[in-house]
């Protein structure tokens, strides 16, 4: 990404580029970069999108070899097409062959690194693989959004922050606007107000639910059960969101046997790195068969509420009972 931000600045872009990996926001920032480094977004002559695997890719290669229109480059984004899973032949060189003035930007969300298109770009451009930043950059990244507003998030409230919501960075990102909106008239942004603004009291409630199952505190998990159900959670996202708990519990009992350090733990199971402390306390209380059992019974309570089987508050309610003792 540093080297994108470079040939910006310095005005030597390069003809290709390939941005690849799970992080949407990222891919979106650097490729909106480079489309109003290159022209004018707006100008449908001289910029085109095209996407999905449909794409009619010799128009698109008859279009590369055209010179624009009134204007000093042509702008081709092609979004998702997985070209560098399966690739014509002959498009390397046709590609080779475009005016200096053409410019490909790749946007993917999977590649693979064998392929030749792939190896193709690394040579004739830039290659950039854009996945979550770790949790160092990541805070990095909130805390400058925040001052950029004038604001600061105390440290207890981004942790509080990044555990909820996740850490996809779009999503991040917007909820941090709705936060700023609210926080007009203070700098400092505390736990309470993203509580207010950005997690339901339902949500909120889940979180501690599945804790308290977790933790084994049974009274608490069933008492915030209930809760639940009087604020119109409905049984099967209850159910949804135990089945994920007790899946990244089960992954992480299985990581930890392995010696896995909590970066990779982090990143295999989807959840911030300094949650992992958490879930590796509360996989401890189980064995890693027992794990797999209760993501079965969930499984199993699925299919019975699905079938008619069981009635969903009382299944949810049956496995909350049982694994929290």
């Amino acid at each position: 990404m540093k080297n994108i931000n470079h040939d910006i600045e310095s005005k030597k872009i390069k003809q290709f580029y390939l941005l690849f990996g799970a992080e949407d926001y990222l891919k979106r920032q650097y490729k909106d970069k480079l489309v109003k480094a290159l022209a004018d977004s707006e100008d449908n002559m001289n910029v085109n999108y095209f996407a999905g695997s449909g794409i009619n890719l010799q128009n698109i290669l008859d279009l590369g070899e055209t010179l624009p229109f009134f204007a000093d480059n042509r702008v081709i984004v092609l979004e998702n097409t997985g070209l560098f899973k399966k690739t014509p032949e002959d498009i390397e060189k046709r590609m080779g062959n475009f005016p200096d003035s053409t410019h490909i930007i790749f946007v993917e969300k999977e590649v693979d690194k064998r392929n030749r298109l792939y190896k193709w770009i690394g040579k004739a451009g830039y290659v950039s693989e854009m996945n979550t930043p770790d949790e160092k950059m990541l805070f990095a990244w909130v805390r400058g959004l925040c001052k950029a507003e004038g604001k600061q998030m105390e440290e207890n409230a981004l942790y509080y922050f990044v555990e909820h919501m996740g850490m996809d960075m779009l999503l991040l990102k917007n909820e941090l606007e709705k936060l700023f909106c609210y926080c007009i008239n203070n700098e400092r942004i505390t736990v309470e107000d993203i509580r207010k603004v950005c997690i339901s009291q339902a949500a909120d409630k889940m979180f501690d639910m599945l804790d308290a199952v977790g933790n084994k505190n049974q009274e608490k998990a069933l008492l915030l059960y209930h809760d639940l159900l009087a604020l119109r959670e409905p049984a099967m996202r209850i159910l949804y969101m135990f089945t994920r708990h007790f899946h990244i519990l089960m992954q992480i009992s299985l990581l930890m046997e392995e010696g896995r350090d909590n970066k990779t733990m982090a990143s295999l199971c989807g959840i911030p790195p300094f949650s992992v402390k958490k879930y590796a306390a509360q996989a401890g209380k189980y064995s890693y068969e027992t794990l797999r059992e209760i993501v079965e019974r969930c499984q199993m309570t699925d299919h019975g509420i699905k079938t008619g089987m069981v009635q969903d508050t009382v299944g949810v309610e049956l496995l909350i009972v049982e694994f929290s003792a």
